[in-house]
């Protein structure tokens, strides 16, 4: 019998902000939808973020942002999780983010960015999409 691999995301709200309503919504979406989700909380550094994706060997983490303020926070999750050796870790961004902020979310090291009015569907079709080209799932 063969075994199907889930794909594991990891939801982490940096920095100091203090709702997580979105985070939920989405960590819950992902689980519905046949997605393994391991779930931070909030106010988390670049370093318990890092951590966290590696020690639970996540395919993707998904930081909840407010918008382009935050963009160092993200770059600091992508430069520790290279550190580590986790290259192959895709990095997203979602949450209340203005379509003008997404280009800078993505100079961060963000491989994609689900901005204000994105759907649950949508990120999982990118991550089903983007493990099927590369062969992984």
């Amino acid at each position: 019998m063969e075994r199907q691999l889930k794909m594991r995301v990891l939801i982490a709200k940096p920095g100091l902000g203090g709702h997580d309503r979105r985070a939920k919504q989405i960590a819950q979406g992902l689980k519905e939808q046949g997605f393994e989700v391991v779930f931070t909380g909030l106010r988390q550094t670049p370093g318990q973020i890092a951590d966290a994706a590696l020690s639970h060997q996540v395919d993707a983490v998904a930081l909840s942002l407010p918008d382009s303020a935050q963009a160092d926070l993200a770059a600091q999750v992508k430069a520790l999780l290279h550190s580590q050796g986790a290259m192959d870790v895709v990095l997203l961004g979602f949450g209340s983010i203005r379509e003008e902020d997404v280009p800078a979310l993505l100079g961060a090291g963000l491989e994609a960015v689900f901005p204000a009015g994105a759907s649950v569907n949508d990120m999982a079709d990118y991550l089903r999409r983007r493990y099927a080209l590369t062969g992984t799932y």
